[in-house]
């Protein structure tokens, strides 16, 4: 699958794509990722690719001319381009895994007070990761991009896991727990250690709907 993020601050990405499993995935070749500048699409000596918004207002806006000219240099038939805005359709895992199966996401990042609205129509898809207001629109990419390869077959050793994730039934996973047994007088509950599966699933089950109910009631 490949990725191509339209920012004007291209080094940003260079941290969190090249550790982990992000990092594994693009080496193996399950994961592309390119990084375009939208500078470099701007004319003029200054290569200006923002200005002040018709009408007044603070901030400044990215211009059309040159996000658009990235946009065209990048987009193919194949491509499915996201703007990534607080104003967006909020990300789900549902969503997440429909991503993950088209093979070119062009995700551009806003920055400043956002993008010209007339770059809109060149969008196939607006999304937010969250009802609050970031920066720019780079760690909404990073998250997509993460969110988005786990879902891509041999990204993660056991794919079982993604099936048991937080938000994959509908509500929260359930609490884990690993060694020591006990640890400052709290101690693993006697069912996960007793090794009965069926037990084990039963309770897992009413712990990952207490935890939905206590913590997000609506999704319950």
């Amino acid at each position: 699958m490949r990725f191509t993020i339209l920012s004007l601050f291209p080094d940003y990405f260079e941290g969190p794509f090249d550790v982990s499993m992000i990092k594994r995935a693009r080496e193996s070749g399950l994961v592309e990722i390119d990084l375009v500048n939208i500078r470099d699409f701007a004319e003029g000596r200054h290569q200006q690719v923002d200005d002040r918004p018709y009408g007044g207002g603070p901030g400044m806006v990215l211009m059309v001319e040159p996000v658009a000219n990235a946009l065209r240099s990048v987009k193919s038939e194949r491509s499915h381009v996201i703007y990534l805005t607080p104003q967006g359709k909020p990300l789900t895992a549902k969503r997440c895994v429909e991503l993950s199966e088209i093979p070119h996401l062009v995700l551009l990042c806003g920055h400043y007070e956002g993008v010209d609205e007339r770059i809109i129509s060149e969008v196939d898809e607006e999304i937010s990761i969250g009802d609050y207001v970031l920066t720019s629109g780079a760690p909404a990419a990073i998250v997509l991009v993460d969110s988005i390869s786990r879902f891509i077959p041999g990204v993660i050793g056991n794919e079982d896991a993604t099936r048991q994730d937080s938000f994959e039934n509908g509500m929260f996973d359930a609490p884990v727990y690993t060694r020591p047994p006990i640890f400052e007088e709290s101690e693993v509950p006697a069912v996960l250690r007793q090794g009965n599966h069926a037990e084990i699933e039963s309770w897992r089950k009413k712990q990952a709907k207490v935890k939905t109910q206590k913590v997000r009631p609506e999704l319950s």
